[in-house]
């Protein structure tokens, strides 16, 4: 039997999860990524545009990244938006293109980042519990209101929860993926 708070939980359980990769894509691992650049905006002819819509990104070695913009003028604007960005890397300008190198991680250095990647997937569970909080009290106003009967409520709230044990096990496995990556040297 679906039913429309099960639909809703399934759809927010996604999203809680996909939202959890893209947060974990931003934790730099030692390895050059394109989306580590993804928050960085650069003003373009006054409006706020993100750099991979002003340049093609590619990852030429392990550890570099190669910028290279549509439009040679905002070559200085996409350096500055990087020098003025958190990420922490210079960039290197050659007057063409740009080159961020990414520097190797220390030892303590991965072990602060993985234990960011817990807690970060922890925030994550709590939301999906959250999630499940919702999905079964709405379940129950649809008992109370006798849309369903207390069996289907029984049922339903199963669901619920195996729903749920799904989505922390899709959480846990993110996170896994992650910490390996950034433990291994």
């Amino acid at each position: 039997m679906t039913n429309a708070a099960i639909e809703t939980a399934k759809s927010r359980m996604k999203k809680a999860s996909e939202s959890l990769q893209r947060e974990l894509g931003q934790i730099r691992a030692g390895r050059a990524n394109a989306s580590l650049l993804d928050r960085i905006q650069v003003e373009y002819y006054g409006v706020p545009t993100p750099v991979n819509q002003m340049a093609s990104i590619t990852v030429p070695e392990a550890r570099v990244l190669l910028i290279t913009p549509f439009d040679k003028t905002t070559l200085k604007d996409i350096d500055r938006a990087i020098s003025a960005s958190d990420i922490g890397i210079t960039p290197m300008n050659d007057g063409n293109v740009i080159r961020l190198v990414i520097p190797q991680l220390t030892e303590e250095r991965r072990k602060e980042l993985a234990k960011d990647v817990k807690k970060t997937a922890e925030n994550s569970k709590i939301a999906v519990r959250n999630i499940r909080r919702d999905a079964i009290e709405d379940a129950k106003k649809q008992q109370k209101n006798s849309e369903i009967t207390e069996d289907d409520l029984r049922g339903l709230e199963k669901q619920i929860q195996k729903i749920t044990d799904d989505a922390v096990k899709d959480i846990d496995a993110i996170t896994a993926d992650k910490e390996k990556e950034l433990l291994d040297v």
